[in-house]
C-alpha cells in the first residue's frame, strides 16, 4: 500500500490531458544549431495564447535561462501530445527535444525504450537527493533510472460549486466525504436549482479514466499483477458498485442532467459558467475555469477530496516532461538544465518561487498559489508558501477540504500498462451507462474485461 503523500499549497504551473501511441525504438538524430552555434532546444509545454500570463512568464523564463546559459536557444511550442502524430514524429525525429505527457505514459515509454535516463545529469543538481521518492518513482525503471521530471503533481478530488451548494440548502463549508452523500447533494442541488448536481466525463478517454479514480475509491483496480504480467482486474465488484451508482444517479434521481458526451474542458466550461454542481477534478481546475473559461466569481470554486465508499484511495498524477531517445547528448544537458530551471528550482528554491508568484499575479487573470502535492519535502514546501503567499490571490480556504482530506487516503498510481488503451475501452462502458436507461453493467463489464486482456496481452508480448 503507498503511504499518502502530504499535500500543501503551491505555485501551480498549467496542466493539459494529451494521449499517446507507441513506435518502434528509434536513434539519436543529428544535433541542430542555430547560426551562431548555440545549441537550438525545442520544447513543448508553452502555454496557449488565451493564458496571457502565463504566457508571459514562459517568455520571460526563456529569456532568464538563456542569459543564464550562454550557447542554448529555447524554442517552446504550444504542441501536446497527439496520438495520431507522436509516433510518425518519433520515428522521423521531429519530435520536440522535451515533450509533455501525463502520468499514464512514462511507464511504457520507458519500457519501449522511445525515452533515455536523465539521471547522470540530474544528479549533478545539489537538491536531486531530495525529490520526494513518491513523485519520482512513477518517472524511474526497475534499476533506479530517472527519465524525467513531474511538473505539478496533483491528487484527485470532488470539485464543487459553493453557491449552488447554498442555492440547494446545503453547507459549502461541509462538502461530501461518501458517494452516498454526494448522491444525495446530487439530487438536492439538481431539484432546488435545475442544474446538474453531479457530472461524469466519458468521452476522449476521460471516460475510463474517471471510472478508474471511482473505482479506487470502492477498493478496487484496474489491472492486477499474475505472474509477473498484467491482467485486467476491470469486471470486479467495485467497479461493478461505481457503474450502479452512476446509473442510479442518471436515472433513477436524475441529478445528472441531459449532456452526458463530454470530456474535462466540456465539464469545466459547464462549471465555470455556473451549470452544475459537482464533478471529479484536481484544484488546478480552478486555474482552468478562471483562465480559460472565464469563470468571473471564483469565490464559488470549492473542491474537497475524493469522496469514499469503501477505498480509502484517491487517484494521483502529474503532467511529465520527458527527453526522447533520439535527443543527442549534447540535448539531453541542455534539456535537464532547461527542466530544472523552469520546473524543479522554482517548488525548492523560495526566492524563486515568490518572484515568479509576484511576476503572474501582476496579471488579474492569473491563478496563483493554487494548491498542489510537494514535489519535495512538507519542510521545504513550508518555505515555498510562505514565499508566495504575499501574492497568491486564490481563496485558499476553499481548498481546505482538499488540503485537510487527502492526506488521509492512499494515493494510488494510473493502470501500469497502457493506461489510456484501456481508458479508451471503459470510455465505451461509461457512455452506454450514461445514454442508455437499460443498460446492462454485467454484460458491459464482461465485454471490457475480454478487451482489456486481449489488449494487456498484447501489449505485453
Amino acid at each position: 500500500m503507498a503511504t499518502p503523500l502530504r499535500v500543501r499549497a503551491a505555485l501551480v504551473a498549467a496542466a493539459t490531458g494529451l494521449v499517446l501511441t507507441g513506435c518502434a525504438g528509434v536513434t539519436p538524430a543529428k544535433n541542430e544549431t542555430s547560426s551562431g552555434g548555440d545549441v537550438v532546444l525545442r520544447v513543448q509545454g508553452m502555454p496557449a495564447p488565451t493564458d496571457t500570463a502565463a504566457l508571459a512568464q514562459f517568455k520571460r523564463l526563456v529569456q532568464d535561462f538563456q542569459a543564464k546559459n550562454p550557447g542554448i536557444t529555447i524554442e517552446g511550442t504550444e504542441n501536446r501530445w497527439d496520438p495520431l502524430t507522436f509516433s510518425a514524429k518519433l520515428a522521423g525525429k521531429t519530435i520536440e527535444d522535451v515533450i509533455q505527457v501525463p502520468l499514464t505514459e512514462p511507464q511504457g515509454l520507458i519500457a519501449r525504450k522511445h525515452v533515455q535516463p536523465i539521471t547522470e545529469q540530474l544528479k549533478q543538481w545539489t537538491h536531486y537527493q531530495e525529490f520526494n521518492p513518491q513523485v519520482l518513482q512513477p518517472l524511474s525503471d526497475s534499476a533506479g533510472q530517472v527519465y524525467g521530471i513531474p511538473q505539478a503533481p496533483f491528487a484527485q478530488g470532488l470539485v464543487y460549486n459553493r453557491k449552488l451548494f447554498t442555492q440547494a440548502g446545503l453547507d459549502p463549508d461541509k462538502p461530501p466525504a461518501t458517494w452516498d452523500e454526494v448522491r444525495a447533494a446530487a439530487k438536492q442541488i439538481s431539484a432546488k436549482t435545475g442544474k446538474a448536481g453531479f457530472v461524469h466525463e466519458s468521452k476522449g478517454n476521460t471516460g475510463g479514466w474517471q471510472l478508474t479514480m471511482l473505482t479506487y475509491t470502492h477498493g478496487g483496480s484496474m489491472e492486477t499483477e499474475q505472474g509477473g504480467k498484467y491482467v485486467a482486474a476491470v469486471n470486479d465488484p467495485a467497479t461493478k458498485r461505481s457503474l450502479e451508482l452512476l446509473q442510479a444517479m442518471r436515472w433513477t434521481d436524475n441529478s445528472m442532467g441531459q449532456n452526458q458526451l463530454l470530456d474535462q474542458d466540456d465539464v469545466v466550461k459547464q462549471f465555470a459558467a455556473g451549470q452544475l454542481g459537482m464533478f471529479m477534478g484536481t484544484p488546478g481546475t480552478y486555474r482552468l475555469a478562471k483562465t480559460k473559461f472565464g469563470m468571473k466569481n471564483t469565490a464559488d470554486y470549492g473542491v474537497t477530496s475524493l469522496p469514499q465508499a469503501g477505498g480509502n484511495a484517491t487517484l494521483g498524477g502529474a503532467e511529465v516532461y520527458m527527453v526522447p531517445a533520439s535527443v543527442p547528448k549534447e540535448k539531453v544537458d541542455a534539456a535537464v538544465k532547461w527542466l530544472l530551471f523552469a520546473q524543479a528550482e522554482p517548488q525548492y528554491e523560495p526566492a524563486i518561487a515568490a518572484e515568479r508568484a509576484k511576476e503572474l499575479a501582476k496579471d488579474p487573470k492569473a491563478a496563483v498559489g493554487v494548491p498542489t502535492l510537494p514535489m519535495f519535502s512538507t519542510a521545504q514546501q513550508d518555505k515555498i508558501n510562505a514565499a508566495i503567499k504575499p501574492y497568491v490571490n486564490v481563496e485558499l480556504d476553499h481548498f481546505k477540504p482538499w488540503l485537510e482530506g487527502t492526506p488521509k487516503l492512499t494515493l494510488k498510481p494510473e493502470p501500469p500498462i497502457a493506461a489510456q488503451k484501456l481508458y479508451t475501452i471503459l470510455d465505451t462502458v461509461v457512455q452506454s451507462v450514461l445514454t442508455k436507461r437499460d443498460a446492462d453493467v454485467d454484460a458491459l463489464l464482461t465485454k471490457a474485461q475480454a478487451d482489456a486482456d486481449k489488449m494487456l496481452a498484447a501489449e505485453q508480448k
